[in-house]
C-alpha cells in the first residue's frame, strides 16, 4: 500500500475506510456542508465531493476531514489539488451513464495516465467501469497499479435497472430486505472479490451499499465501502449519522466475528499438533 494521505493510511491499512459521496456534478453547497457536518459526527474516513475550486476552498475551512475530488477531466482535477483537494478520483460515472456514455478500458487508462503526469504526489483513485466484464476490469486495474494509481473503486448498475428477485416473500421480510440488498450490489461485490485477488492496491466497494451489504464488501476484499445515495436521501443529520453509524457498527461486528474465527482456527491446530 503507497497513501500520500497520511491521514488516510491507517484506516485503510484496517481496512475501515467509509467514504461518503455527494455526488460529482452536485454543486449544492448547503448539501454538501450538511454532508460534511454528517462525516464529520458519524466519524467517516473521507468525503468526495465535485472537482469545483471555489467549493473545495470552502469545504476546506470547516472541516479537517480528507477531500477528495471526482471527474473525468485531468486538467480539473489538477486544478481540484491546488485548491486544496486531498486526493482525487476519475469516477462518479452515473451522470455520464444517464446520457448513454460509457468508457472504455483505454479510455480510463489514459485519463489516469494523463492525471498521474499532472498529479504527482497526490493519491489517485479510478473507478472501474461495471460495464467491463470481470477480465477487462482485472486487466485494467493491474495496469492502473503499475502506473501508480493508489486506488481503485468498484461500481454497480442503476438501481432502477435491477431484476426483481424470483423469490416470493413478503416485501417486509427481513429475507426480502437482504435478497434486494444483494441484487442491488452484486455486480460491485462481484468485481471487488475478482480485483482483490489480482492487485495489491486497496480497493472502495461503492455503489448503493448500505448497512446489509457493507459488511459483505469486506469479506469479498475491500478496504472500504462508498455511501451516496442512501446517506443522501435521509431527510435530516441525525437520520444520515444514525445510518452511518449502523453500517459501522455492522462492518465493527463483522470484523469481531472474523477475529474470533480465526482465533478459533488457529486453537484447533494448536490442539491438532498437540496430539500428535
Amino acid at each position: 500500500m503507497n497513501l500520500f494521505c497520511n491521514q488516510l493510511i491507517v484506516p485503510f491499512k484496517a481496512k475501515k475506510v467509509i467514504k461518503l459521496i455527494s455526488g460529482l456534478n452536485n454543486l449544492d453547497i448547503d448539501q454538501i456542508l450538511a454532508l460534511v457536518k454528517c462525516a464529520e459526527v458519524s466519524n467517516a474516513t473521507y468525503i468526495d465531493i465535485s472537482a469545483n475550486p471555489r467549493i473545495i476552498s470552502l469545504i476546506k475551512s470547516f472541516t479537517n476531514l480528507p477531500i477528495c475530488v471526482s471527474s473525468i477531466d485531468p486538467l480539473e482535477l489538477y486544478n481540484s489539488v491546488l485548491a486544496g483537494a486531498d486526493l482525487v478520483e476519475i469516477g462518479n460515472f452515473d451522470f455520464f451513464y444517464k446520457k448513454n456514455i460509457s468508457f472504455s478500458s483505454f479510455k480510463i487508462l489514459q485519463l489516469a495516465m494523463k492525471t498521474r503526469k499532472l498529479i504527482t504526489n497526490k493519491d489517485i483513485c479510478v473507478t472501474i467501469p461495471y460495464t467491463l466484464n470481470l477480465w477487462e476490469q482485472i486487466d485494467l486495474a493491474q495496469k492502473l497499479e503499475n502506473i501508480g494509481i493508489n486506488i481503485l473503486q468498484t461500481e454497480s448498475y442503476n438501481s432502477k435497472y435491477i431484476i426483481q428477485s424470483p423469490i416470493n416473500i413478503s416485501k417486509n421480510s427481513k429475507i426480502d430486505n437482504l435478497s434486494k440488498s444483494i441484487d442491488i450490489t452484486k455486480i460491485t461485490l462481484s468485481s471487488t472479490y475478482a480485483l482483490s485477488h489480482f492487485v495489491n492496491i486497496p480497493i472502495i466497494t461503492s455503489s448503493k451499499m448500505n448497512c446489509l451489504s457493507s459488511p459483505m464488501a469486506y469479506l469479498y476484499g475491500a478496504s472500504g465501502i462508498g455511501l451516496g445515495t442512501f446517506v443522501c436521501n435521509k431527510n435530516s443529520l441525525q437520520k444520515k449519522s444514525l445510518y452511518i453509524n449502523e453500517i459501522s457498527n455492522s462492518i465493527n461486528l463483522n470484523n469481531r466475528l472474523n477475529q474470533v474465527d480465526q482465533i478459533s482456527i488457529l486453537s484447533d491446530r494448536y490442539k491438532a499438533i498437540s496430539y500428535k
